[in-house]
């Protein structure tokens, strides 16, 4: 557990200042744009090169040296932050900007990721998969309560740019921690060198696995409505409270809150013996609060939803990984982890790509004072700027419950931990 200790702690670091960035950079958006569809291609175009980058990445990160992968990942966000900051100091960012930085810096990223999860299973016991994705979860929960809080106390004190060089100086530390460690490679692969099948490697052998199948199913359904939502979440909130930046810090901030709780309760539980019912069971659990804070159209509601979704996550993904980790001999995971990224990258581009259209062109003009659907639905969720996005993100977050629900009827599913 030492060097995965060692790395996630540097990552910790540079997680809170990409961050600060990311919570300054969605205000500098609004402010310029004020545009729900803008905001979700932010996502979108984060999101559409690690499909190409993914096909290709598990092949390489299980034929190359993965800590060299994992500097050169950090080596290019921190150039992606840099050109950033240059555009910013002379007067020259635009938001196609935002987008071209997001897509050179996401298929790096996405080789960074994997070299990174594949990598796990040969650095701790595995008694230990949970208790590291719980961890993991601490790296962005706990980020996710400090950095929007900095953020907000030195960007009228230091900028953009100032925000910018603290970014920076985190990601130094993360690299220097990841040039400490020692990072174990796996053994070659005994598999075929043709590249037709080394790149389908990865999907078939899920394919032919019903209860991996099944597993990678659900994630795709969940990942589909929760990316939904999640493409509308700062619009929505910026919408319904004029722009203020002190709302939407203060629902991260607890969103934060409720994943470094949960993270710490999964570590010092060590998750459910039956793993699959962390998942499920997390899934079931954070439809529910997300549904309650659709609902929701004040910080009353708002923040008690908030903490109750986000001690979901912790638990539902720490379990996810750990099975994917028990069931994949480390020498073929760069390629299984690249096939299931993929499938959910392509999911989570499709639901950016299709959010701000939805919310924008759809229903957020059916939810304005006076519209047939704006009278049906607005004892709930209200009507004026933010009403469409609401009864969108409600939709979502009642397809999360109700993919939760349906796995406790999957066979297969159910079945997974008992199976080889």
């Amino acid at each position: 557990m030492r060097t995965f200790t060692l790395i996630w702690f540097g990552q910790l670091v540079s997680t809170l200042g990409t961050y600060m960035t990311f919570f300054a950079l969605t205000l500098w958006a609004w402010d310029t744009t004020g545009s729900a569809t803008a905001l979700a291609l932010v996502g979108f175009f984060s999101q559409l090169p690690k499909i190409p980058t993914t096909l290709f990445a598990g092949l390489i990160v299980d034929r190359f040296n993965r800590k060299y992968l994992m500097l050169l990942g950090d080596v290019v966000a921190a150039l992606s932050t840099i050109i950033i900051g240059v555009l910013y100091l002379t007067q020259q960012l635009h938001i196609w900007h935002l987008y071209a930085v997001v897509i050179f810096s996401g298929s790096f990223g996405q080789i960074q990721t994997l070299a990174y999860q594949a990598s796990i299973s040969m650095m701790v016991p595995k008694r230990h998969y949970t208790r590291t994705g719980s961890m993991a979860s601490i790296v962005h929960y706990g980020s996710n309560i400090v950095g929007p809080a900095l953020a907000g106390i030195l960007y009228p004190l230091i900028g953009l740019s100032g925000i910018i060089l603290v970014d920076l100086f985190t990601f130094a530390i993360a690299f220097a921690t990841l040039l400490a460690a020692t990072i174990p490679q796996p053994k070659q692969s005994s598999e075929p060198d043709q590249l037709i099948n080394t790149l389908t490697f990865g999907f078939r052998h899920v394919w032919q696995q019903p209860s991996l199948k099944a597993l990678l199913l659900i994630t795709i359904l969940f990942t589909l409505a929760h990316d939904l939502g999640r493409a509308l979440y700062s619009p929505m909130i910026l919408a319904r409270t004029n722009g203020s930046a002190q709302a939407l810090a203060s629902i991260s901030a607890i969103a934060g809150v409720g994943g470094v709780v949960g993270a710490i309760v999964v570590s010092l539980w060590g998750g459910p013996k039956r793993r699959i019912n962390g998942v499920l069971g997390g899934y079931i659990g954070a439809g529910l609060s997300k549904t309650i804070f659709g609902l929701g159209q004040s910080l009353t509601v708002w923040l008690p939803a908030q903490l109750c979704s986000s001690l979901n996550f912790p638990l539902l993904g720490s379990a996810r990984s750990a099975l994917w980790m028990d069931k994949i001999s480390p020498n073929i995971q760069g390629r299984i982890f690249a096939a299931n990224s993929l499938i959910i990258q392509a999911t989570s581009a499709l639901a950016a790509l299709l959010a701000g259209p939805l919310a924008d062109g759809l229903l957020e003009p059916a939810m304005m004072p006076g519209r047939p659907l704006s009278h049906l639905l607005s004892p709930s969720f209200g009507s004026g700027p933010g009403a469409g996005m609401a009864v969108l993100y409600t939709l979502c977050a009642v397809m999360m419950l109700l993919v939760g629900i349906g796995g406790f009827l999957i066979p297969s599913l159910r079945a997974i931990e008992t199976r080889s």
